[in-house]
């Protein structure tokens, strides 16, 4: 039955997590109406903020009493089913270890103090907590909790449960980010029922850091104390969170069905009008992208984020979509690259030297790839943050040189003096380029690795470079293979591995590996999560950072990055860390595209225009009951 809920027009005393697959996240009308400042406000001198939400650099879009977020349909009915799909398998609905593989949005049921949105780059809003207090310096922040805010259990979240959560991330968290938060957080403590208090350390950036702590999520103290469970182990039964959506069916490595809770306590809060509005969201899972797109096509799952260019190019011709049953879209994107690359594992011997893996990166040809297999649907990407303001380009400015020059004994050869690294550019009508096969060949020779009587190169102690790209996808061999055809020419021992999913996380996660297809998510307001991807603390502790990077002016430069105090400045920092990172050639870019290439049955809908940071359709989309009816007539479903 389509529930309809209560809409509300001002701020309420009375999120799972962003639902997107992938996880990232998006961590800003003015500063006089979002800030509060009373002479009760001042102790010992500082000036204390008191605000409904906060941002990196100060300004907010929405004031305090903000109906809904600009971007929704707060009239949009509440019902239905979205249904997608996954890759692989799970067991284990915990995300939050690395034991098991975790089922798709399985964080989904936790929510935070502060919720951030899809058209602001830094800001966040109260979601647990209805407002907050903190000095300029911004050296701590307090939360004040909503008194209505339950768990699923009916119990009241309370800063005891906050601070709980707190001391579980730091001390049985991914390793990666315990060492953030006991480095960077001194201590949190429940100061009443309704308020805690975050103290950051003295020499830590500020900036960043109450929404680092205003965006974990809070777990219920009563549940893990009752039951007894392990945070790290793997578990099918998940922790009691204060989502609006709860556990529904498990078909355990095969789908999982999340329900709608409708006695969720914060349905009438404006940040959540229009949103949520399904009430079950169905992930299946298949064992690869041509048995998901069959699915599909029978209307097993009903949207559908293709992938494929070559599905999205020809495959498309089904009997349902003729039929006008299934939409297929382009819709905008805005949102950055996602930094999908062959990863090099630099902790291997044979890829230390940068020239073997400038050699290597010489040999994908995309121009070829994209012509011949893809239908010419994608670009290429060259910057850490491509499709945005903060990717390098040609040679350093000003204030680039001001940042990268103290540093100049430690960057790779040519940061400082020559245009940042682009990815080669190929001959799209032939697989090997003959011109980018040359200069491997140099690069390989002056590395020491000679080519033998037998065609491959080898070092002076005889080793052959052996380089193994391993993949899990079947979809994908017909990328893989040119790529390592091409390796081969130049005498390398390359070779191509598909091994299956189980296998694929637990080689990734011992960095067991040689050269692997993954990603490197970025945020425009990149902070301290880069310590995770590109820090030296994680070189050999982080998931994150697959390639194992450790760069002394590399850790010198994200902490200029946390530092900065405007937007011009972040920009300026993030472009010279972009153009060290590229010219360190620690992956092989693939491509991306700035439209949602998408198909769904045609029983949804969407607002319009979308919001430029997010496609949302497991979010602010609605159910459409009258045409998902004239679907099951006509028997598409």
């Amino acid at each position: 039955m389509t529930q309809h809920r209560t809409r509300v027009a001002m701020l309420s005393r009375s999120q799972p997590e962003k639902a997107v697959f992938g996880t990232a996240l998006l961590w800003l009308a003015c500063i006089l109406a979002a800030f509060a400042v009373t002479a009760a406000g001042l102790q010992a001198g500082e000036r204390i903020i008191r605000a409904h939400g906060i941002s990196a650099f100060g300004e907010l879009k929405y004031p305090p009493d903000f109906a809904h977020l600009e971007y929704v349909n707060p009239d949009a009915p509440v019902g239905g089913e979205m249904s997608v799909w996954a890759f692989g398998s799970f067991d284990s609905m915990n995300p939050y270890t690395t034991k098991g593989r975790a089922a798709a949005l399985a964080s989904i049921f936790f929510e935070s103090l502060l919720q951030t949105t899809a058209d602001e780059v830094d800001a966040a809003y109260g979601l647990l907590a209805e407002g907050l207090e903190y000095p300029e310096d911004r050296s701590w922040i307090t939360f004040t909790l909503r008194p209505e805010a339950r768990f699923s259990d009916g119990t009241r979240v309370t800063a005891e449960d906050v601070v709980y959560s707190y001391e579980l991330l730091r001390d049985k968290g991914l390793p990666s980010f315990r060492a953030v938060l006991r480095k960077q957080v001194v201590k949190a403590e429940a100061l009443s029922p309704d308020r805690v208090k975050f103290t950051f350390a003295e020499n830590a950036p500020k900036r960043d850091l109450p929404l680092l702590v205003g965006g974990l999520p809070v777990f219920s103290k009563a549940h893990f104390e009752g039951s007894g469970a392990d945070f790290e182990a793997s578990s099918m039964n998940p922790a009691v969170g204060s989502g609006p959506y709860i556990l529904g069916e498990v078909d355990v490595g095969q789908s999982v069905t999340y329900r709608r809770n409708p006695d969720y306590w914060g349905w009438d809060l404006p940040i959540n009008q229009g949103r949520y509005n399904f009430e079950a969201l169905r992930i299946e899972y298949y064992a690869d992208y041509n048995s998901a797109f069959e699915g599909f096509k029978g209307g097993t799952y009903t949207f559908r984020n293709e992938a494929s260019s070559l599905s999205w190019a020809t495959g498309y011709e089904f009997p349902a979509l003729k039929n006008g049953h299934v939409v297929k879209r382009e819709l905008p994107d805005g949102t950055l690259a996602p930094g999908q690359a062959f990863i090099l594992n630099l902790r291997r011997p044979q890829l230390q030297d940068p020239r073997v893996r400038q050699a290597i990166g010489l040999m994908f040809n995309f121009e070829w790839s994209n012509k011949t297999l893809f239908y010419g649907l994608y670009a290429r990407i060259h910057s850490f943050w491509e499709n945005s303001e903060m990717a390098a380009s040609g040679l350093p400015t000003e204030g680039e040189l001001a940042i990268l020059e103290p540093m100049a004994d430690m960057l790779p050869e040519g940061v400082l003096t020559e245009p940042a690294v682009m990815a080669p550019v190929s001959n799209a009508d032939r697989q090997v380029d003959r011109r980018n096969l040359r200069k491997a060949s140099k690069l390989l020779d002056e590395a020491g690795w000679i080519v033998g009587d037998d065609g491959l190169r080898r070092d002076a102690q005889g080793r052959t470079l052996r380089v193994e790209l391993l993949n899990d996808s079947q979809t994908f061999d017909r990328v893989l293979n040119p790529f390592v055809q091409n390796m081969r020419r130049l005498g390398i021992d390359a070779r191509h591995n598909r091994i299956d999913n189980a296998q694929m996380t637990r080689r990734e996660r011992d960095f067991d590996f040689d050269m692997i297809v993954g990603n490197f998510p970025m945020d425009r307001t990149p902070g301290g999560s880069l310590e995770q991807y590109f820090g030296c603390e994680s070189k050999d502790t982080s998931i994150f950072n697959k390639a194992g990077y450790c760069s002394k002016a590399v850790d010198r430069l994200i902490e200029v990055v946390k530092s900065a105090e405007s937007r011009d400045e972040l920009t300026t920092a993030v472009r010279a860390l972009d153009r060290v990172l590229r010219a360190e050639r620690l992956w092989v870019p693939q491509w991306f595209k700035d439209v949602h290439t998408v198909a769904y049955y045609d029983m949804y809908e969407h607002p319009d225009p979308l919001p430029p940071f997010a496609l949302g359709h497991l979010d602010f989309w609605w159910f459409n009951a009258e045409t998902a009816a004239r679907l099951k007539a006509a028997g598409a479903l």
